[in-house]
């Protein structure tokens, strides 16, 4: 199967100012946005995500910086992944977990949790405070290629949801928010892990995880998901070893 190139496609883009990072202190960033006019079929978004672009709500965009290049698409090889013992772990204490795929239309209840998680978790951080405004632009973008996953304890409360994107290779591992009360179960973690057993399910390659940057802190759990590929001038490669 040939793979699809963007460049193949009538695209328009449009650059934004320069603002600040928001993952490096003193660097300023620029992102590169698809037209927001342009539909993004499942065929566009694969090409795109190919050349590094990540989905935010109905925006596919691309950091686009002058003075910085930090920011790189990493991607999981699914085929040779083994869970560490720690990641066994996480596997094991939620195993009482059931999990229900949906389309990404609006509840409340997920709202809920959301508002939960983000006022708990990242009260510091641009998306606070959470509002029903910005959960809807964020994830209700109501494509085929989107879902919402769901997972529920054995009493059938709700304890996380994680966005997740069909690619033609894989799936992109878009965002995930969970109690933050139920601090031992990792839930994070093993949303990831769900994901990448789906993945394999699916006998597809890979899990795409989205940026990576080398001097952020918050960024180092992706390097837990071994072998990594990551987009070094265009081309998918080897993430180096440490």
């Amino acid at each position: 199967m040939n793979k699809p190139n963007p460049q193949s496609f009538t695209l328009r883009f449009y650059q934004t100012l320069p603002h600040a990072c928001s993952y490096l202190e003193d660097e300023e960033a620029t992102t590169l946005f698809l037209d927001p006019q342009q539909p993004v079929t499942a065929e566009v978004y694969d090409a795109l995500t190919q050349v590094g672009f990540r989905r935010s709500g109905k925006h596919l965009y691309r950091p686009h910086c002058d003075t910085c290049n930090a920011c790189k698409s990493v991607r999981v090889k699914v085929a040779e992944f083994t869970p560490s013992r720690q990641q066994q772990r996480t596997l094991k204490r939620n195993q009482d977990l059931s999990w229900k795929i949906l389309p990404t239309t609006f509840s409340s209840e997920h709202y809920q949790l959301y508002e939960k998680y983000i006022n708990h978790r990242h009260a510091d951080g641009d998306m606070y405070p959470a509002s029903e405004e910005q959960f809807r632009s964020f994830l209700l973008v109501g494509n085929a290629w989107a879902n919402l996953v769901e997972f529920r304890d054995s009493s059938g409360r709700l304890v996380a949801v994680a966005a997740v994107d069909n690619l033609r290779d894989g799936l992109s591992a878009i965002y995930t928010f969970f109690d933050p009360t139920e601090n031992r179960r990792s839930l994070g973690v093993f949303a990831v892990l769900w994901q990448l057993e789906q993945v394999k399910k699916l006998g597809l390659p890979y899990l795409y995880l989205g940026y990576w940057i080398k001097n952020c802190r918050k960024m180092n759990y992706k390097q837990a998901y071994q072998p990594l590929e990551i987009l070094e001038e265009q081309q998918w490669q080897a993430f180096p070893e440490s």
